[in-house]
């Protein structure tokens, strides 16, 4: 296996630092190779906040659905759907003058814009994620940035058009976290059809979930659940988390689309 390939195999989130700072060698080899992602026509539909001031980190581990070890995190970065350089550029070219001699209304940034900068945005992630895990620094994804609009908002200052779709957290791990099994993922047979969309059955759903549901049978089901289904359910789909980050998504379309 070459080394590309066993640094994918063998990435997974960490969650627990070693006290040791990431050195701004190995910091601008990963922003390079971010900044290298494959982009929507060459656009960079998104811009990348470095978070270092320490407070700010500390509101961030209680807004992010409270993850302390966030605020520990030697370097994080909020990675936002932009759209907003690439409009301010539009008028200030003068576009919207264009527009009237054309006779023709500018548009405004619209649904399909914002979905092609989330993944522009998440793509530039994924290769600071591939790119850190190559100097041999742990990185975890925050999906929790996506709640609490308003306060990440005035936190980072963010204009209209642009969304925090992902924050990154990055650290050397601790020698438990390196220690750590691999989670498992789903048989490629259940995500990977040819041609068309398959749509699972309950006897295939029992074949794919039947790993995880002999995990769940050694653990304590609380919550009440009967099998894996609904305990996501309770504990991911239905959760509160989940419940903010629909008001607070649903909050910024209404304000991009204003």
């Amino acid at each position: 296996m070459n080394e590309v390939m066993d640094v994918l195999m063998k990435r997974k989130s960490v969650r627990a630092y070693e006290d040791r700072p990431i050195s701004a060698e190995v910091r601008d080899a990963i922003l390079q190779a971010t900044l290298r992602a494959p982009t929507a026509g060459n656009m960079m539909l998104y811009s990348i906040v470095d978070v270092t001031d320490q407070q700010v980190k500390d509101r961030l581990a209680v807004s992010c659905d409270n993850q302390p070890f966030i605020a520990r995190a030697p370097m994080v970065w909020l990675f936002v759907a932009d759209y907003q350089r690439w409009y301010d550029y539009f008028l200030a070219s003068g576009v919207e003058a264009m527009c009237a001699q054309k006779d023709m209304s500018m548009r405004k940034p619209a649904e399909g814009d914002l979905f092609l900068a989330c993944c522009d945005a998440l793509i530039a992630a994924q290769n600071a994620v591939i790119a850190a895990e190559a100097f041999g620094v742990g990185s975890c994804y925050i999906g929790d940035i996506m709640e609490q609009y308003e306060v990440h908002r005035e936190l980072f200052d963010l204009p209209q058009y642009a969304f925090p779709i992902c924050l990154l957290v990055f650290g050397y791990p601790t020698q438990q976290q390196k220690d750590r099994e691999l989670t498992s993922r789903f048989d490629e047979k259940f995500i990977v059809f040819e041609n068309r969309y398959h749509r699972l059955e309950a006897q295939e759903f029992g074949e794919m979930f039947a790993e995880r549901e002999g995990l769940r049978a050694k653990g304590r089901n609380a919550d009440g659940s009967a099998n894996v289904g609904q305990a996501t359910y309770l504990r991911k789909f239905n959760a509160d988390f989940t419940q903010e980050m629909t008001r607070s998504v649903q909050l910024m379309l209404q304000e991009w689309l204003k």
